[in-house]
């Protein structure tokens, strides 16, 4: 029991008369307060002591009145942002009802100064916008909806969280629903402990938990420090998540929103209505792979690949330096085991690469790799050097396949490789899907993401920098799952074909007729 709901115990338990005193001294106290919270979560996520905090769930909870209300009473220097500039608007909006006014708000550059206080509203709409909020301090900042911003935007802006006023509380806070969409995704990693089921260490509403940055990765910690890190002494940050309900919200809870939620259909039901972060997550048009295909895979997956099955085949997304992660995926026949993601600065040259995918190699599997950022060729020198023939991917070389009905061909290879998966993820096939991904919230989202259309040379799956673009990072683990179970069929033939020495693994091969490759 949280402390507000203690007290609220306490005051319901008074006598009447009693009771009737405490309400008339505090509306006394608070008359000149223009806002404050409502009893349950909002004022719990109001108090709270977290650096970053998200406050969301099902939607009418209050969460752009929280962050309206933590501008206009607890913090000097406000940023609230929106993904769509002019969605901001709303917000301002919000403000006035507040005040009753707008006195001191400038709508040229949208901010309101009231007094001490300086509330600014704006959007961040590319990626590359966030670079207008660098070296600009902020003792708050808002992401109203959260998950319609990209993980490098939030990670970005967060860094100008500070005051030098010595004495002024800075905080960040994220209000949203459920994610309903792959660019959303993001928000349940980085918030684990109260949002990924699969999380081994589930943390409660409310409670904080301190996560600092080693080798470029997040790291819980215990407490917030210092903690020694490469050599200095570094501060943890601590999150939390607090769920938002419909029901805490006196102002809508009596209104018939609540039956309008319940009319929405079943997965945005789940999301809105229920704050369900599990589901929800809503398909975009012409979606390569369904992402209820993904969901189905991840919850086939188990920790050790199948009895008696060899290591099949290995897919490599190289980074060649840079911020991006190279990204490692291997298959037992269906089996994907946990993806290695590593620093592209780990993996600057061929040298590390080809290393990295010695290490990791079993069974004479064959080794796919991605030739088209430029960064393939290295790695490839190296591995042959070592007596490792890999396949070369070129994703923009023409196609000569077509799908499995024989209906359509394909632009290219990058469109032949995800259209191949996406068959083999089919729940439909003979015999259903037997492929098992690992359960990474990042890898789901990157399997989610891609959306393909049909030209007249047949399918086109939106390209790589495309995706970058609109996910503000590489999805690298997700092309490396592609290339370990789609190309890395092909990577099998051909090894059979070659032939060589030891066994060759005893799998199934094929999305479409069941082929097996024994020993040569």
């Amino acid at each position: 029991m949280s402390l507000v709901e203690e007290l609220l115990g306490r005051l319901k338990a008074l006598p009447e008369d009693q009771r009737k005193e405490v309400e008339r001294t505090v509306l006394e106290a608070t008359k000149d307060k223009v806002w404050f919270a409502n009893p349950g979560p909002q004022l719990q996520a109001y108090h709270s002591l977290a650096d970053e905090t998200f406050y969301g769930g099902q939607a009418g909870g209050g969460k752009t009145d929280l962050a309206v209300g933590l501008a206009l009473t607890a913090h000097k220097r406000s940023l609230i942002l929106r993904r769509i500039n002019k969605d901001a608007v709303k917000i301002v909006n919000r403000v006035e009802e507040v005040l009753g006014h707008r006195n001191g708000f400038n709508g040229q550059l949208q901010r309101w100064r009231l007094d001490d206080r300086l509330i600014e509203f704006s959007g961040c709409e590319q990626e590359g916008d966030k670079q207008r909020f660098k070296g600009d301090p902020h003792d708050l900042i808002v992401f109203d909806e959260g998950t319609d911003f990209l993980e490098s935007q939030y990670r970005f802006i967060i860094g100008w969280n500070r005051s030098a006023d010595p004495a002024q509380r800075c905080r960040v806070l994220v209000t949203s629903n459920p994610p309903t969409t792959a660019e959303g995704l993001w928000v349940i990693k980085y918030w684990a402990p109260w949002l990924d089921d699969t999380h081994p260490n589930p943390a409660k509403p409310g409670e904080l938990r301190w996560f600092t940055t080693m080798g470029g990765e997040d790291v819980e910690v215990d407490g917030p420090g210092p903690h020694l890190v490469d050599g200095e002494l570094i501060r943890a940050r601590s999150r939390t998540f607090i769920p938002a309900a419909l029901q805490d919200n006196p102002d809508l809870a009596a209104t018939n929103y609540g039956s309008v939620l319940a009319a929405l259909p079943e997965e945005l039901r789940r999301a809105y209505r229920d704050g369900d972060f599990s589901v929800g997550l809503r398909d975009a048009d012409f979606q390569v792979i369904p992402t209820q295909w993904i969901v189905a895979a991840q919850a086939r997956w188990q920790p050790r690949p199948p009895t008696g099955v060899m290591m099949t085949a290995m897919g490599f997304d190289p980074a060649g330096g840079g911020s991006d992660h190279a990204a490692l995926a291997y298959r037992y026949g269906g089996w994907i085991g946990e993806l290695v993601a590593v620093k592209g600065q780990d993996t600057a040259d061929g040298s590390s690469m080809a290393a990295l995918l010695m290490k990791h190699r079993r069974d004479n599997a064959a080794v796919v790799v991605d030739m088209g950022g430029g960064y393939g060729g290295a790695v490839s020198l190296r591995l042959q050097d070592n007596g490792i023939e890999p396949v070369k991917f070129n994703g923009a070389v023409a196609s000569a396949a077509r799908t499995k009905d024989g209906s359509l061909g394909f632009v290219n290879k990058r469109a032949e490789a995800w259209w191949k998966l996406r068959e083999e993820l089919d729940p439909d096939q003979p015999g259903g899907s037997v492929v098992a991904i690992p359960p990474d919230p990042e890898l789901r989202a990157d399997l989610a993401a891609p959306t393909w259309s049909l030209k007249v040379n047949g399918i086109l799956v939106e390209s790589k920098d495309e995706l970058r673009k609109r996910l503000g990072r590489s999805p690298g683990k997700g092309d490396a799952v592609v290339y370990a179970l789609a190309m890395g069929e092909q990577a099998v033939k051909r090894q059979a074909k070659r032939g060589f020495s030891g066994h060759m693994p005893q799998v199934n091969i094929g999305y479409s007729d069941i082929k097996r490759y024994g020993r040569r």
